[in-house]
């Protein structure tokens, strides 16, 4: 399923493909999130035409709305949206992490009001799979038990053997009832940030036979240098020859950062999140179009750029809309932002066919934090 086909001299970065039932997808590479089944503003040729060869959707939201039956009647998420491309799912276990005055969590799985209607439901290892396949993910992720930065080294150890039942029991019954050449399946390591639990759980999860793994439990609240201490330590024990995955990452920076210490797979809804409010992501870093200085800034949003966006519009027109209220704003910076990315994935393979990462990195970190906003 994966393959690594360069690695970098100066660092631990490398550029692999993922072999895949909707098509080859080039790492490292950014995935966009699209929540729902769509990603936030984007028709999906519009995605197709910047060749993104994968997206991120959820599990969780999608068996609560529409309804997995829904899905699967429709002949599969990739059919319902009518997206050609590669689609990871994520269980959901973030998300009950997140809405945790919704819900319980036992050894059995979790139990939830849903955040629509109220209703209540039960998730555990074995029915998180069941939606999945359903939904027909070309990967899916294991229900995991997520926990915040300043949660006890007890309690997280709880959740991390909790994590290590669910994904052996998740694996199991994989192995029993979903087809592993159509969909692919990930583990995922927790252990909060403490160092010996990190080290145990890549233990417990490595050790069930999953086709990647990712990183979970982090972006949830911990200090940046917490943030590169843990992920340089937990990236540094994980296997070589399978995809590494670091869940709910997705900035620019953080994404230098993690493919230094070789990552392969990021998410974030980063991108899209601030092109609705008006930031766009430039070469010389963010652009804030609600700044009165760009009011009659005649120039593109990146004068570098050439996605259909900054070939057609300017920013004081795009300024406008955003002014004037108009959805077509957050589509055009949106369009934007993701475009960005997949420029920053391609020339970050290209740094390291080329074995200068580190310049790569140093120097786009230098420009991106040039301009004062």
């Amino acid at each position: 399923m994966f393959r690594i086909l360069k690695k970098d001299y100066q660092s631990n970065a490398r550029c692999g493909q993922l072999s895949l039932n909707h098509g080859i997808v080039n790492t490292p590479v950014f995935m966009p999130v699209g929540t729902n089944g769509t990603v936030k503003t984007f028709l999906p040729f519009e995605l197709e035409e910047m060749n993104i060869q994968i997206i991120l959707s959820n599990a969780y939201h999608l068996y609560l709305r529409p309804g997995d039956e829904i899905i699967k009647k429709a002949g599969g998420l990739h059919k319902y949206m009518n997206w050609k491309n590669n689609i990871l799912t994520d269980s959901g276990g973030f998300q009950l992490f997140s809405l945790s005055r919704l819900n319980k969590i036992n050894d059995d799985g979790i139990i939830f009001n849903s955040h629509i209607d109220g209703s209540r439901h039960n998730l555990n290892c074995e029915n998180v799979i069941q939606i999945q396949k359903k939904i027909g993910s070309d990967i899916m992720m294991v229900l995991d038990h997520c926990t915040s930065s300043d949660t006890s080294h007890s309690d997280a150890l709880k959740a991390l053997n909790r994590t290590a039942k669910w994904a052996e029991l998740s694996k199991r019954f994989y192995n029993k009832n979903v087809d592993d050449k159509k969909q692919k399946i990930f583990g995922i390591i927790q252990g909060n940030l403490y160092k010996d639990l990190r080290k145990l759980s890549v233990e417990q999860i490595t050790s069930i036979d999953f086709d990647g793994y990712a990183i979970g439990g982090l972006s949830v609240g911990e200090t940046k240098e917490q943030f590169k201490d843990i992920l340089y330590f937990t990236a540094d024990l994980m296997p070589q020859n399978k995809a590494r995955y670091l869940m709910g990452v997705g900035t620019p920076e953080d994404i230098l950062l993690g493919v230094e210490n070789g990552i392969d797979m990021f998410d974030c809804v980063f991108p899209t999140r601030t092109a609705r409010n008006a930031s766009a992501l430039t070469a010389n870093g963010r652009i804030n179009l609600n700044n009165n200085k760009y009011k009659e800034d005649l120039l593109p949003l990146d004068e570098n750029c050439e996605c259909y966006i900054c070939k057609n519009f300017s920013r004081s027109y795009i300024r406008h809309l955003f002014k004037a209220k108009e959805i077509t704003a957050g589509r055009m910076t949106s369009y934007h932002n993701i475009f960005f990315m997949k420029k920053l994935m391609e020339n970050i393979q290209k740094s390291i066919y080329n074995n200068n990462y580190k310049s790569f990195k140093n120097d786009f970190l230098k420009k991106y934090a040039s301009l004062k906003n």
